[in-house]
C-alpha cells in the first residue's frame, strides 16, 4: 500500500496542535487563530492515515479536511459506506485525549455511520 504524502510539515504540525492544546487548557476569552486550527485539524488527520493507511472510513472535519483511512474494502463512487464528520473542537479534543470517542459520540458531537466508523481503538495520537 502507497504511504500517503503528507501536505503538512511534521513540525509545523505538531506546533500547532500544541498551541491549540495550550489555548484550548487556558481558561481565556482569547481564541485560537483559525490556521492554527486548520493546520492543526490537517496535520492529525494525516496522522490518523499514516497510523491506519486504507480507504474503507472517511473522516471530515469540516471546513478544514478530509481523509480516507483503515484497512478494508474501498469506494469508488458517491457517499463512502463508513463516515465519521465532527467539527474541529470535538476532533483535536479526541485526538489530543480531552474527550474520548466514546463520550464524543454519545453526546452527539460525532456523527458515525457504518460498520467501522469507530476510531476508539486509534484516538487519542
Amino acid at each position: 500500500m502507497a504511504v500517503a504524502r503528507r501536505r503538512i510539515d511534521v513540525e509545523e504540525g505538531r506546533a500547532a496542535l500544541a498551541a491549540w492544546q495550550d489555548a484550548a487548557a487556558t481558561p481565556s476569552d482569547v481564541s485560537v487563530p483559525r490556521t492554527v486550527t486548520a493546520t492543526a485539524v490537517r496535520y492529525t488527520l494525516e496522522e490518523v492515515t499514516a497510523r491506519a493507511p486504507g480507504n474503507s472510513v472517511e473522516v471530515r472535519v469540516p471546513p478544514f479536511g478530509v481523509t480516507q483511512c483503515v484497512e478494508g474494502p474501498r469506494h469508488t463512487r458517491g457517499t463512502p459506506p463508513n463516515v465519521i464528520e465532527c467539527d474541529a473542537a470535538t476532533w483535536l479534543a479526541m485526538v489530543t485525549g480531552q474527550l474520548t470517542w466514546a463520550d464524543a459520540v454519545e453526546a452527539g458531537r460525532v456523527a458515525a455511520s457504518g460498520l467501522r466508523a469507530d476510531l476508539s481503538a486509534l484516538l487519542p495520537l
